[in-house]
């Protein structure tokens, strides 16, 4: 009997091709909870708290990550992805260097976008606003509670400047290491945290006939009041 042929597999050079058997929220990985938006409270902070940690439990991969959308002095986009310090009534919180790509971006336009996707849960939430930088105080505060790593990477600095080598990159953060290492409390003066105060939340649930849920917050100002009317979009 001769032997049973091999399945057909995609060419992994075949762009096309491998996108074509790729699919969305496999139930192997992937669960849809219900969404009821009329449950959803008055503002996107709780809303965002709760999916946050449902992500983490879920088991979302790196759920603190996010992507960043600005714009430059042209008006023209640019995206990448940056994490999350925290989200509070002040806003939400990233951080980078000042001299940046991003940091650029910010000064000559301080308006940005944000984007959280968390597949385990078919879930997104998207927020813009304006973007205002916190006081050196707090962001030399921020850095220094968090890992060596992060410090060293800080007072690596240079961030986006062109590098001439892959050995100069090690050389200098090997010293920015060992400085990190030795003083703790090292201040990065270039490093900046960023606050965005959104003017608009928007929260995606993912449904498996996609029917998809999406929840909108508008800010509005009222007699020196702030409040958020909320609306529903069609998938």
């Amino acid at each position: 009997m001769s032997p049973r042929p091999e399945p057909d597999l995609p060419d992994l050079h075949d762009l096309h091709e491998l996108l074509r058997t790729l699919r969305v929220w496999s139930p192997e990985v992937t669960t849809l909870p219900d969404f009821d938006p009329s449950t959803a409270p008055a503002e996107p902070l709780p809303l965002f708290t709760t999916w946050f940690a449902e992500a983490v439990a879920a088991g979302q991969p790196e759920p603190h990550t996010m992507s960043l959308a600005t714009s430059d002095a042209d008006g023209l986009p640019d995206v990448r992805t940056v994490m999350l310090h925290g989200a509070d009534a002040d806003g939400w919180s990233f951080a980078s260097h000042s001299g940046s790509a991003k940091g650029r971006q910010l000064a000559a336009r301080p308006y940005a976008a944000l984007h959280f996707y968390w597949p385990t849960l078919g879930r997104q939430i998207r927020l813009r606003g304006p973007v205002e930088s916190a006081p050196s105080s707090e962001a030399q505060a921020d850095l220094h509670a968090r890992s060596t790593g992060a410090l060293a990477a800080a007072l690596t600095g240079r961030q986006s400047e062109v590098l001439g080598s892959l050995a100069e990159l090690a050389s200098v953060s090997q010293a920015a290491w060992e400085r990190a290492q030795r003083e703790p409390d090292a201040p990065s003066p270039t490093w900046t945290l960023y606050r965005l105060r959104p003017d608009e939340a928007e929260f995606f649930q993912g449904e498996a006939q996609r029917r998809h849920v999406r929840l909108k917050y508008r800010r509005t100002e009222a007699n020196s009041k702030t409040g958020w009317l909320r609306e529903l979009l069609w998938p």
